[in-house]
């Protein structure tokens, strides 16, 4: 499996994970997509908040008291949350932002050849140096 697939597996898994403990954006903050994590998880926090306050009494719900009208949208919510990462993680492969660095021609580390990330002026993965010459 190349790396940009299995870049798009594992967000899908990491989101569904954490759609599995009702928790939105995981998967997005795998792809370092911080924004869009912070939107997701508010939007599902507020919309459970909101269909509990409608549909239910707050003070006597349990798990297994929820009525359809409210896990049935999360539900929904979380799904389309897990697909919007897959689709995060495969438009970020098209567009090669997630092995590109802005202004760097060499995205990969010259001493062990993994993925560098951009904000970092070393390796994470060896520690090595990325030899940010300036060009002349």
């Amino acid at each position: 499996m190349s790396d940009p697939n299995r870049r798009a597996l594992v967000a899908v898994v990491t989101s569904a994970i954490g759609a599995l403990f009702g928790v939105a954006g995981v998967g997005h903050a795998y792809l370092r997509e911080w924004a869009r994590a912070f939107a997701w998880f508010t939007l599902v926090l507020g919309t459970g908040l909101l269909l509990l306050a409608t549909f239910t009494d707050p003070t006597a719900v349990t798990l297994e008291t929820l009525p359809i009208r409210v896990t049935l949208p999360l539900t929904v919510l979380l799904a389309v949350h897990t697909l919007d990462a897959y689709a995060v993680a495969r438009r970020s492969q098209a567009s090669g932002s997630s092995t590109s660095v802005a202004g760097d021609p060499a995205a990969d580390c010259p001493s062990c050849g993994r993925e560098l990330d951009p904000e970092l002026s070393f390796c994470p993965w060896c520690a090595g140096s990325r030899n940010l010459e300036s060009p002349g």
